[in-house]
């Protein structure tokens, strides 16, 4: 890769890591160490092609995609011997959010499946279209708005009045 290539993606990756790495941490459900590998893999395979990565309409959502594909090909290659932690690892707490429910809604969120989680966070957190949710998914906008209908009602069921409580508390 030629050096301004290098500095180009090296600016690049500066300025986006912290976005990558806060919706790994909602895709992995706030566990940080998969979240900063899933990061890790996402740069080095942007790093590869970034010759032609640099030259599409959006680096940046590009980067979104490839990390929900590589989140996903995770989630369908991992070993038979892992298992989830029942509780969720210390992550930081942004100034001025609510811990507890931040928590909640991460702890909701590790409840869903993988697939429904990664529409979550691309439809909801990261504000993404079903076009641009199905595209990043390599799925059809309709299988996106059933996996959301469906992800958002077990997120309901799952919060109940704990979700209200948790808000009006506060």
């Amino acid at each position: 890769m030629r050096q301004s290539h290098a500095d180009e993606f090296m600016e690049f990756a500066a300025g986006r890591t912290g976005h990558l790495f806060r919706s790994a941490c909602l895709l992995t459900s706030g566990d940080t160490h998969l979240a900063e590998d899933l990061v890790q893999e996402t740069l080095s395979r942007l790093y590869v092609k970034w010759g032609r990565v640099s030259r599409v309409d959006n680096p940046a959502g590009y980067a979104q995609t490839v990390l929900v594909r590589t989140f996903l090909t995770y989630r369908r290659r991992r070993s038979a011997e892992e298992r989830p932690l029942g509780e969720l690892p210390d992550i930081p707490i942004i100034a001025g959010s609510d811990p507890l429910l931040r928590l909640a809604l991460l702890q909701a969120l590790g409840q869903l499946p993988p697939k429904d989680r990664a529409v979550v966070v691309l439809r909801y957190w990261e504000d993404r279209s079903v076009e641009e949710t199905a595209d990043a998914m390599n799925a059809s906008s309709a299988a996106v708005r059933t996996r959301s209908t469906r992800a958002l009602a077990r997120l309901r069921a799952q919060l109940g009045g704990s979700l209200a409580e948790l808000v009006s508390a506060h």
